[in-house]
């Protein structure tokens, strides 16, 4: 039988350049219907914007929190979800996977670096391959490149983590943050698919950047940011239409 992982991770193959497999990233169970709705295969939560969404700011929401929404969205939607949980909680990768499978996802984004601090690169490979034993072929790991946000600025640094995590048993990586113009060296030094961030209505667009070596196109935040900002707006109308409104004393 075919599982949604398995129709995950057939997604992310045998896709031509300016093609990118083009994933949303919902922060709740309405945004989720939305961007399933549109006819996208399969979305991406963005921890940041689960975050927001639940009250805490980028980095400091609970673990269980943040599997009770991851769970929430993939209940909502039949497309496949992956979810964005950080650098793993703390968690053991046999707990870490058993509470992913748990919560109806079919892959994870697991990033590099914790407290602002790169992780050794071999020690992390190591713990990727214990994530990867613990899941089999039940999930789909996107390992997260932070050197560019960490102010590494070397591809090579990027590529040579690359190698390591893919030799661990990654299904993908994710250089976040790396610059444009450095994409098809990434592209030509690593082994399989490769994740990009957009910025929505800016920058290139995601067939452009699926051009120069994406194989997979994420939003982080983006969009839940992009919607908090037109909901600013239909707070700013609504102020104009009816003027503030002043809380009432209460009465005897």
């Amino acid at each position: 039988m075919v599982t949604k992982t398995d129709r995950f991770r057939a997604l992310h193959h045998g896709r031509v350049p300016g093609d990118p497999l083009v994933l949303p990233g919902p922060w709740d169970a309405a945004s989720a219907r939305v961007f399933a709705e549109a006819g996208f295969p399969a979305l991406a939560t963005p921890s940041a914007g689960v975050a927001a969404s639940l009250g805490y700011e980028d980095g400091a929401t609970p673990a269980d929190e943040m599997f009770a929404a991851v769970a929430r969205i993939a209940r909502a939607v039949d497309v496949p979800v992956s979810a964005d949980v950080e650098d793993g909680y703390g968690l053991a990768p046999k707990e870490l996977v058993e509470r992913l499978l748990e919560a109806g996802a079919v892959g994870c984004n697991l990033e590099d670096s914790a407290n602002g601090v790169l992780k050794d690169p071999r020690e992390h490979a190591e713990w990727l391959a214990e994530v990867r034993a613990a899941a089999g072929d039940r999930l789909f790991v996107n390992a997260r490149i932070d050197t560019f946000v960490r102010g590494v600025d070397d591809p090579g640094a990027a590529i040579e983590r690359a190698a390591l995590y893919v030799g661990a048993g990654a299904d993908c990586v994710y250089p976040i943050f790396a610059p444009t113009g450095v994409l098809p060296l990434l592209r030509a030094g690593i082994q399989g698919p490769v994740n990009v961030g957009a910025v929505p209505g800016e920058g290139p667009s995601p067939a452009e950047l699926g051009g120069l070596g994406a194989t997979r196109i994420t939003f982080g935040p983006g969009l839940q940011r992009r919607a908090t900002r037109a909901l600013r707006e239909i707070a700013a109308e609504l102020t104009e239409q009816t003027g503030p409104t002043e809380p009432t004393e209460p009465t005897e």
